[in-house]
């Protein structure tokens, strides 16, 4: 794709984003949204997305559609935002915050395979947790512990080409 469609993307994101985040934050007609999130491991990296918000890094997942549910929108989502697919997941723990929107969010632990690739709203990229930790979302910050707990095990992604160096 063209470098200028890809920053009329980017830029879009960044819009549609940062308005439907501060619209939601006076007016949270809907209550409580609901939102899964993967951590995804590369030996002693994680799979995080450089958001194209200008928000942090953020590790793959999203808001559930209406009548979506919480293994369903995972698997969409780390779909959407990395290309690869979902293969097993493990629910590590369900919190509530309020830091964005008010959100109850699914924490998993997830194998994935495929080819990873870049979206629309941000690059993936494989950080350490020292890297990622200042620059998560305060959303996400929760999810650290469990990150720390998992960081010495088998990895997490398989493939063919689906397991390029870090960026």
């Amino acid at each position: 794709m063209s470098t200028f469609a890809e920053n009329f993307k980017r830029r879009l994101f960044w819009l549609i984003a940062r308005t439907c985040f501060t619209l939601y934050r006076a007016f949270p007609i809907f209550g409580s949204l609901r939102a899964s999130i993967g951590i995804i491991r590369k030996g002693p990296k994680i799979l995080v997305i450089r958001r194209n918000d200008g928000r942090g890094l953020s590790l793959p997942g999203g808001i559930a559609g209406w009548r979506e549910n919480e293994v369903s929108t995972l698997r969409r989502e780390v779909r959407e935002e990395t290309g690869l697919d979902v293969d097993s997941l493990e629910l590590k723990t369900r919190y509530h915050s309020r830091s964005d929107v008010p959100c109850l969010i699914s924490l998993f632990e997830v194998n994935a395979s495929g080819e990873l690739q870049d979206s629309w709203e941000g690059s993936a990229c494989w950080m350490t947790i020292e890297q990622l930790e200042p620059q998560l979302l305060v959303s996400q910050r929760h999810a650290l512990e469990y990150m720390k707990n998992i960081r010495g095990g088998s990895q997490a992604v398989s493939g063919g080409n689906s397991t390029p160096a870090s960026k």
